[in-house]
């Protein structure tokens, strides 16, 4: 019996949930860098990951269409929309003319929620794989 798929579905989830974890914390980190008048500054990004057909496909299109896994999944990390957040603060030198500071759109609260809910598909991913090796090892003892 093979369980490498079983094993390649539950590490390429992992792997989504890890990415999710990474860019949400990075998010936080960057929540209260300040957008200069000329756009520039931290943008939020989110993940974003997509089911791709394996079966019939050719290496080099799937190459083409980012990173893949053995599971069928193509991660991207892109851009919130997020609009930025603008705070008065007349004291701060670097407030425009209103006093006001333009922040990256972070939403501290729905990073957090991110976390919470990759941490939590993560550990149902684990538990996946652990079913599957005890399953695995179970069938060694079948012979014995």
């Amino acid at each position: 019996m093979d369980y490498s798929q079983s094993f390649a579905i539950s590490a390429a989830g992992m792997q989504i949930e890890r990415s999710r974890v990474d860019v949400a914390a990075l998010n936080l980190a960057n929540a209260n860098t300040v957008v200069g008048a000329d756009g520039q500054g931290y943008h939020p990004m989110r993940v974003l990951a997509r089911h791709v057909g394996l079966h019939g496909a050719s290496f080099a299109s799937l190459l083409a269409l980012g990173q893949s896994n053995a599971a069928g999944s193509v991660v991207s990390v892109e851009p919130s929309e997020q609009a930025p957040r603008e705070v008065y603060e007349p004291g701060n030198p670097l407030a425009n003319a209103r006093g006001v500071v333009t922040y990256a759109g972070v939403d501290a609260a729905a990073e957090m929620t991110t976390i919470m809910a990759a941490m939590r598909s993560y550990e149902a991913n684990v538990a996946a794989m652990n079913a599957a090796r005890s399953m695995a090892l179970k069938t060694l003892d079948i012979g014995g």
